[in-house]
């Protein structure tokens, strides 16, 4: 896992290579909406991605992690399926049910059933490089994302060069990235975490807590910002020291956005003093949101690392999937 979060700038490098690469078809169109299907460590991607361009985009991306589509997708739709193991039954089925619909499909997964389909059918596909935990491969499914929607005119932005960028600057501030992520998780151990961020940023959130629950075996939760300063804010009267909280934060939020953190500090510094702003780094937008995943990912490590567990192991998302395929 150490060598798999130290390769993250390497492999934007590398997953730049392969979206470049791709051999897609003419694109066709238009598209009415954009709909991303997978879940966890492959779904995370689309999340990331939607939000991302959600100031150019042409049309709604919207991410489904479920067996199913909303009713709306048809001719008009493009559907991209995300899979790591290209096995996830989940998006084998939201895939099925977008070709009997007659969407157009485009698949980006290491192999398996998917990649078999693909074939088969021939859609169009991005194969990237298996055989290692999806949640430690984000850096090339969330990468083809990029290349997909400006292939098929989603958006005009050619956001390779952020990238490039974001993964040059990760590379020279690795160790000040690991250093940070060290004492941040020295202050959050032992503790229940809470994340929170601007609205427009949640996906990084999410990524923070899925890492979080896999690698350091914790449960916490996230929310966002305005929304939660409508509901969560009132729960807080029931918060406790044992609580830590974590505000991801970019220089972009919106201005009444930054008010809202402030005051909201000073709520939660009522009920516990462990309050802490994480602010991003970074030449671009997109770089800067790669600079909090990566943080992210590292703290989550030496979370597992302060507890004695392995960062690795999910043995009991195992044991789910052996259950379901026994009753199939």
């Amino acid at each position: 896992m150490y060598a798999l979060i130290d390769a993250f700038p390497q492999q934007l490098t590398e997953a730049l290579t392969i979206g470049r690469n791709a051999q897609l078809k003419p694109a066709d169109g238009p598209y009415s909406n954009v709909v991303v299907t997978g879940l966890g460590g492959s779904g995370i991607g689309g999340r990331i991605a939607a939000q991302a361009v959600a100031h150019e985009a042409i049309c709604p991306i919207e991410v489904y992690s479920n067996y199913y589509l909303p009713a709306y997708v048809g001719k008009g739709s493009l559907v991209i399926a995300s899979s790591y193991s290209g096995n996830t039954e989940e998006t084998i089925a939201a895939m099925e049910q977008a070709l009997a619909k007659g969407a157009r499909v485009v698949v980006i997964t290491s192999g398996g059933k998917m990649l078999d389909m693909a074939k088969e059918k021939g859609l169009d596909h991005i194969v990237i490089p298996g055989g290692n935990p999806p949640r430690t491969m984000l850096a090339y499914s969330l990468t083809q994302q990029f290349f997909v929607l400006k292939h098929f005119g989603i958006i005009n932005t050619d956001l390779a060069p952020a990238i490039a960028g974001a993964a040059k600057q990760l590379a020279t501030d690795k160790e000040a990235i690991k250093q940070a992520a060290k004492d941040l998780t020295d202050k959050l151990f032992g503790k229940r975490l809470v994340i929170y961020s601007e609205a427009s940023t949640e996906a990084v959130s999410i990524r923070f807590r899925q890492q979080v629950n896999e690698n350091s075996k914790e449960l916490c939760w996230h929310h966002a910002i305005p929304e939660m300063n409508h509901n969560e804010l009132v729960g807080w009267a029931g918060g406790k020291d044992d609580v830590a909280v974590v505000i991801f934060r970019h220089k972009e939020d919106h201005e009444r956005s930054q008010i809202r953190m402030e005051i909201n500090k000073d709520v939660f510094r009522k009920y516990t003093p462990h309050v802490h702003d994480v602010w991003s780094q970074g030449a671009s937008a997109l770089g800067r949101q790669l600079h909090l995943i990566n943080l992210g990912d590292w703290v989550s490590f030496y979370w597992a690392e302060k507890k004695g567990v392995d960062p690795s192991e999910i043995a009991v998302i195992n044991m789910l999937k052996g259950k379901l395929a026994e009753m199939k």
